[in-house]
């Protein structure tokens, strides 16, 4: 395991020591360009002394700081920028665990995370959240737990493989690697006074901690109320309207830029246009999926997203710095290269176009040019998170058909209509066509068939609905065990008998993602934990990843980031149109649905 950093009182003498010159440093890197994200500034000609995985000196001159067995690093005149840091984000929609994500992500200069683990308590419950937290403790970087609040997501419209319980809050408040409460999306509830939902924002407060926010509603009507519940943030914002409303109600406004999720350049013109103060604006992630990150990058990524939409790369430097650190209250601890604080940061040659090109964590270089030089701690999932795929009996085609009312040749249905690179659905109607007593599909209209298969109890149940967006054209079906937020498993194809095959494969293997064509299987992620992730190297998984992307446009999907537009299709807090393992949800109204309409 990881040895732990010290807190900054017990290391305050050494750090006095060394910024007095009295005592050598551990490392001392020179000749760099300052990045002070404090006074958004960038001094040349600095030295950065570093004792105990702590900054203890920046400035002029550290020479009388380097003893016999400090490690020199002439930064040969490159800028020094603290670490960066994802505000929110998912773990699991990696499919990978906290060791594979944090090798991952670190290349890229990521040094502090703050994740939100509901995806694992939607399965496992209080248990797999400590088995998270626990790996995030094992870390080489700083990983904090936010505590899942909404398991499930909306109660009354869906039924998880577990639940939490305000009591649950207030028990993981006392856990060392808790940070807050992560993000409250039962929004309706908090507007309506619930109980429960109050009282696991109370424990939170209580134990001073931050409570996440997630508000989803286009409509800004009921946001003050929400404001008043005690979210702190919000990352659902997708309009320059929703980062202003944020920010004047006393929130942090988290803009996001994930493997699906675009919603920056909407946003930041609040700061580069409006002229907000950039110190209440927030950079994150949400969900990035394993090709993401292995091609693409992780939150350097979204910090060149937002100089790209016009912000001073100092801002942008700023909101994946201080201005998180300073939100959970951690900004004497990190998020900027400081005295006293961790020693995270990147020395890279350009603020711009950012290539990170040495990533030092806690005092220890961590990654060089691309490369993850920190040792993997030794962390193991227990069997009883790999055996969570419980179907109850195999699936035949007969399960994936819709029946008619008697007589009809033509019916009216509601359809889910995906929205590219956005989380909201559109709520569609149209006529499709019966044969036989059964509703057909039409792929001519882009309206295939989809199905939740209830995973954690057995039951043997399956809700069928229809989808619009896909583009298949083609006899095939794609299942996964990946459904925010409940994570039962959705399928989705053109062939009930494919939709079939895939479903029992996915029984077969313990979870993951499978795509069907013609009736052969064409491409398999298996995501063994939980149904979610995977332990195997992040480069294995997106590979696998590619290959069922590629597996998804030979079905005739054009769809930009399809797998997570596939994976949430059953996120009943996310508008307007969703499938539960309780039926079809209207979001916009927050009740089911009936799938079929009559006059």
């Amino acid at each position: 395991m990881t040895e732990p950093i010290r807190p900054w009182p017990s290391v305050a003498a050494e750090l006095v020591a060394v910024a007095a010159r009295r005592a050598p440093a551990d490392m001392v890197i020179r000749n760099c360009r300052w990045v002070n994200v404090h006074s958004r500034e960038v001094i040349e000609g600095t030295d950065i002394a570093i004792k105990a995985g702590r900054f203890a000196y920046c400035g002029p001159n550290a020479e009388p700081m380097i003893g016999p067995e400090t490690k020199v690093l002439d930064a040969v005149g490159k800028f020094l920028v603290p670490g960066l840091c994802d505000a929110h984000m998912h773990i699991e929609s990696g499919m990978l665990t906290v060791s594979q994500f944090a090798r991952a992500v670190i290349p890229h200069g990521t040094t502090t995370m703050f994740v939100d683990p509901h995806e694992v308590a939607n399965v496992l419950g209080l248990t797999g959240v400590r088995l998270m937290h626990d790996e995030a403790l094992a870390q080489p970087v700083n990983v904090f737990v936010q505590m899942p609040s909404c398991c499930p997501s909306a109660p009354g419209l869906e039924t998880p493989g577990a639940e939490i319980s305000p009591e649950d809050v207030e028990k993981a408040m006392a856990w060392p690697n808790i940070i807050g409460l992560g993000e409250m999306m039962n929004y309706p509830g908090v507007v309506a006074g619930d109980e429960k939902m109050l009282a696991e924002i109370a424990a939170t407060q209580a134990a001073g901690k931050t409570v996440g926010g997630h508000y989803a509603s286009p409509d800004l009507a009921d946001f003050h109320a929400y404001a008043a519940g005690g979210p702190a943030d919000d990352h659902e914002g997708t309009r320059e309207s929703d980062a202003i409303m944020r920010v004047r109600q006393g929130m942090r406004a988290m803009m996001r830029l994930g493997s699906a999720w675009y919603d920056v350049k909407a946003q930041v013109t609040a700061v580069t246009e409006r002229g907000l103060d950039p110190r209440n604006f927030i950079l994150c992630t949400d969900d990035c999926h394993s090709g993401t990150l292995v091609h693409d990058g992780h939150m350097n990524r979204v910090v060149r997203h937002a100089i790209d939409c016009g912000l001073d790369p100092l801002i942008a430097l700023q909101m994946a710095t201080i201005n998180t650190a300073t939100h959970f209250g951690l900004e004497r601890e990190l998020g900027s290269i400081a005295p006293g604080r961790r020693a995270d940061c990147i020395l890279t040659s350009d603020l711009s176009t950012l290539p990170i090109e040495t990533v030092i964590a806690r005092g220890n270089i961590v990654a060089q040019d691309g490369l993850c030089l920190a040792e993997q701690p030794e962390f193991t999932w227990p069997d009883s998170a790999r055996e969570t795929v419980r179907m109850g009996r195999a699936l035949g085609s007969a399960d994936f058909e819709i029946p008619a009312p008697e007589g009809a040749m033509l019916v009216r249905a509601r359809v889910i209509g995906v929205v590219e690179n956005q989380a909201p659905t559109k709520a569609l109607e149209a006529e499709v066509p019966v044969a036989g007593g059964i509703v057909q599909m039409n792929p001519d209209a882009d309206i295939c068939q989809i199905a939740l298969v209830e995973r954690h109890r057995g039951t043997g149940a399956v809700v069928n609905g229809l989808v619009s967006g896909f583009g298949y054209d083609v006899p095939c079906a794609m299942a996964s065990t990946v459904a925010h937020d409940s994570h039962h498993m959705i399928v989705v194809g053109t062939s009930r008998e494919d939709m079939a095959r895939a479903a029992n494969r996915l029984g077969e293997v313990g979870g993951g993602i499978t795509v069907w064509k013609e009736g052969e299987e064409i491409a398999l992620v298996p995501l063994p934990i939980a149904g979610l992730m995977s332990d195997t190297p992040a480069e294995e998984v997106a590979d696998q990843a590619a290959r069922m992307m590629e597996a998804m446009r030979a079905c005739g999907c054009t769809l930009n980031n399809a797998y997570m537009q596939h994976s949430l299709l059953a996120l009943v807090v996310i508008p307007e149109l969703r499938i539960s393992d309780l039926g079809l949800i209207d979001v916009t109204r927050f009740e089911k649905t009936d799938l079929l309409l009559t006059d």
